[in-house]
């Protein structure tokens, strides 16, 4: 099977948003000793919203590699 760059870019793009909302879901302060702001002063809500738009885009992520995947699968059959 030759996969296209496009499904390995959509995989490990889904792979690193997956780990970074992992991580922030477990560590949110290190948001803000990464990048030195504190965004919603101690509240903790950016921090969640974080964790919210990386689980979406990684399950879109993994999403559109898995049709990437069938469709280049279809192809060669």
């Amino acid at each position: 099977m030759n996969l296209r760059r496009r499904f390995w870019a959509e995989s490990v793009l889904a792979i690193a948003t997956g780990i970074l909302a992992v991580v922030t879901a477990v560590v949110p302060d290190w948001i803000e000793v990464v990048f030195r702001v504190d965004p919603d002063a101690g509240s903790g809500s950016a921090e969640w919203a974080a964790v919210a738009v990386l689980a979406v885009v990684s399950l879109c992520l993994a999403l559109t590699a898995r049709r990437e995947h069938a469709r280049t699968h279809a192809l060669e059959a």
